[in-house]
């Protein structure tokens, strides 16, 4: 993220406080760009969390060079992706993709790839998925993985394939 120090609203110090303190986008490199050129304002942006404070006026090859930079850094912590045929899943980033396309889930649709996933080509009961998805404390009926479930393989598209039904006993996702 590019973020200016000097936003309508709210300011960018708010915004990387924010960024930093929630678990989603705490990792979320954050270059600070901003007219600001005082010792302490630069101090103040990396004592909240931005990776790099650039100041205006500045060269955009010398911010494309520092993006490039921080990205490299940061990819081994965003680098977990599980892959099967046309799916990829960047499992620290919250994000899929289907022959290159993302594919935007919600938060439950995710976790459900997402369990699917971790038990590396196990079958899961309906109750199995409902504990892992929706939590222990849920008490509706297992039914609603199935709505959910062919929610997720409309999205998926072409990658639907991958999810099996294993009749009477849940679903997995299929490893060859």
């Amino acid at each position: 993220m590019v973020l200016d120090l000097n936003l309508p609203g709210m300011s960018g110090i708010e915004i990387c406080k924010y960024m930093r303190e929630n678990a989603r986008t705490k990792d979320v490199p954050i270059i600070m760009l901003t007219a600001r050129t005082q010792e302490i304002d630069k101090i103040i942006g990396f004592e909240i969390g931005a990776d790099d404070y650039v100041t205006k006026p500045f060269s955009i090859r010398e911010l494309l060079a520092r993006i490039t930079a921080l990205l490299r850094r940061s990819m081994p912590a965003m680098a977990e992706i599980f892959e099967i045929g046309d799916l990829k899943m960047y499992l620290n980033m919250h994000r899929v993709t289907c022959r290159k396309n993302e594919i935007v889930l919600t938060p439950t649709e995710y976790k459900l790839l997402e369990a699917l996933v971790n038990v590396k080509g196990r079958v899961l009961s309906r109750d199995d998925l409902l504990d892992m998805v929706w939590g222990m404390d849920y008490y509706g009926e297992n039914r609603t993985v199935d709505v959910h479930i062919k929610r997720l393989r409309d999205k998926l598209g072409s990658c639907a394939g991958l999810i099996e039904t294993i009749k009477g006993t849940g679903y997995r996702l299929k490893l060859n």
